[in-house]
């Protein structure tokens, strides 16, 4: 059952872009100022325009015309020298903040618990990490900047217009009422639409990724037609969720337009009354039409922004939900005495109420060999990453040396337990940084090492740039067993002193068979090792033979006792050498 990583609520996300503004107070400060500087310039030309035709109605000269453009021209200078430094400083903080979310993110999402991850799916998670981080980029970069100028702007052409005279806030006031009732009733709805719209491209991404990961399997099931309506429902879905946010804006934003009207003209009309009963003068009353005017535009743009702003704010909720994934491990800073790996009466369930592990106990010696077997689906797998410390058990326990593995560091545990699975992966960057992602701060001696130790030393040197060659994703291209060798030249750098091998048979590539077998050799040479046998014939070797039935183990032992015992590994044998 697919599970859906959270979201956070308003206040967590106040929480973060209050702690966020702290951390840069001397920049978000000075980039207000600036924008407050910058809004008082532009007020000049109002206020002068006013005078101007104040003057000419009492009658004026040609100089003191001639002055008023002169201050003019150089307000309109001074206002757009500040705006510039405003804007540079403001998107200067936008990536600043910018790099801390993703930093953040990334820190988040790498702390989150393997079984989480796997059960949210990858189209969840691939969201967040393009389309919310990207949505956000154009958030912090350009909606939030231009958000605060207009913020600014509006507040203080408003207090300007109230300058002229008591009565230019009736109009004013009598404008706020339908923005305000518009506004209410947007945000009320803009949130959960906004976020039901990016939780059906999670959705999308979900369903396009399994049925590119299991195109094989739906090919030769057939799948292909009902994989197609999969989608297509999930397209029908992010299209009603489309169309909930667009109808949205096309309620709100006329209804604002028309809000926006009622001020200049009731301005306009109420200052002209009051100039024929002589109590405002005619200037005056350009003055505050100008101004009121001038308020269109930054409220225009504050309500505008606004719904990019939620967007913003939307996508910020879904990065911020990563964090909030309870910890699968409760770290107890007790240190492990000894590699002895155990487990004792340990039950496991991916759906509430469904045991897929039904009280299973296993000693494993220091330095054993095991090999799990055992027919497919009967919980093999599931065992071992409970072994290595991928899940907790939801009862009993599995420790290393009498320490719970949820109760070490993730760190501290992969120096004891790792998992190798028959996934491999070659990251952006270098060989080396390749490498020391196993251990931050291994030397080149200790890279090298570890590459003879897997016989891949020689090929990595003859690269263009050794240990300095870009591999990866627009890199050099590495073969499939070189990539396995990486991936093992990691295992031998992080030196874990158990290794549970998940379909390890499948790290052994026919074309270099013979090097593949070298390296998986030197990784496994002195560690306590339980491979989880798909193929018998890697059990004939073991120390010992754990068979998995319906969750439990059912026979343990040698495989020459097991074979003797005549029960379900010896029929397993039979079958697999065809004599049953």
């Amino acid at each position: 059952m697919r599970t859906h990583l959270p979201v956070a609520d308003g206040r967590a996300v106040r929480s973060y872009v209050g702690s966020l503004a702290r951390r840069h107070p001397r920049m978000l400060y000075g980039a207000l100022a600036l924008h407050v500087a910058a809004a008082l310039a532009g007020l000049a030309a109002p206020r002068l325009l006013g005078d101007l035709v104040q003057a000419v109605e009492s009658g004026t000269t040609t100089d003191h015309v001639d002055r008023i453009v002169a201050l003019l021209a150089v307000f309109l200078v001074v206002q757009t020298v500040l705006t510039r430094f405003a804007r540079y400083l403001s998107q200067v903080l936008g990536e600043q903040v910018l790099a801390e979310l993703r930093e953040d993110f990334v820190d988040n999402t790498l702390a989150l618990p393997v079984g989480v991850v796997e059960d949210a799916g990858s189209g969840d998670l691939l969201t967040r990490t393009s389309r919310d981080v990207d949505q956000l980029g154009w958030s912090v970069r350009m909606a939030l900047p231009e958000w605060t100028i207009a913020v600014v702007t509006a507040v203080v052409t408003f207090v300007a217009a109230l300058s002229v005279g008591w009565w230019v806030a009736i109009p004013c006031l009598l404008g706020v009422p339908p923005l305000v009732i518009g506004l209410r009733w947007y945000l009320k709805r803009a949130k959960d639409g906004y976020l039901r719209e990016s939780a059906t491209y999670s959705q999308i991404n979900a369903t396009l990724t399994e049925t590119v990961e299991g195109a094989r399997t739906v090919e030769a099931l057939g799948l292909g037609r009902r994989r197609i309506e999969a989608v297509d429902d999930d397209i029908a879905a992010s299209y009603r969720a489309e169309r909930y946010t667009l109808f949205l804006r096309t309620v709100f934003f006329p209804n604002m337009e028309i809000a926006y009207l009622i001020p200049t003209v009731l301005t306009l009309l109420f200052g002209g009354y009051l100039y024929t009963q002589d109590q405002v003068t005619l200037g005056a009353v350009t003055t505050a039409t100008l101004y009121v005017q001038m308020l269109i535009d930054p409220v225009d743009r504050i309500v505008s922004i606004l719904d990019e702003l939620q967007l913003g704010a939307a996508s910020l909720a879904r990065l911020l939900g990563v964090a909030q994934v309870p910890d699968d491990r409760e770290v107890s800073g007790r240190e492990p005495e000894g590699e002895h790996l155990a487990a004792d009466d340990v039950r496991f369930s991916y759906v509430e109420g469904r045991d897929v592990l039904h009280g299973v106990d296993l000693d494993v010696g220091v330095g054993e060999r095991i090999a799990m077997v055992g027919p497919s689906g009967a919980g093999k797998s599931t065992l071992g990453r409970l072994l290595a410390g991928i899940h907790p058990p939801r009862t009993g326990s599995v420790t290393v040396g009498r320490v719970g593995l949820v109760e070490l560091p993730l760190d501290d545990l992969r120096g004891h337990v790792a998992l190798v699975t028959q996934e491999h992966h070659v990251f952006v960057g270098t060989v080396r940084e390749n490498l020391v992602l196993a251990r931050p701060g291994s030397s080149d001696a200790d890279v090298r090492a570890a590459l003879a130790a897997v016989d891949a030393l020689d090929w990595v040197e003859a690269l263009p740039e050794g240990l300095d060659t870009e591999v990866g994703s627009g890199g050099r291209a590495v073969t499939a067993p070189q990539a396995q060798q990486i991936a093992l030249a990691r295992l031998v750098l992080a030196d874990p002193h158990t290794l549970v091998l998940d379909e390890a048979t499948s790290l052994i590539d026919p074309r270099a068979a013979r090097h593949l077998e070298r390296s998986l050799a030197a990784v496994l040479e002195g560690r306590t090792v339980i491979a989880i046998a798909h193929r018998l014939f890697s059990a004939h070797d073991a120390d010992r033979v754990a068979v998995v039935e319906d969750g439990r183990i059912s026979e343990l032992g040698s495989h020459d006792e097991l074979v003797a015992a005549g029960g379900s590994y010896a029929a397993l044998w039979d079958s697999w050498h065809g004599r049953g």
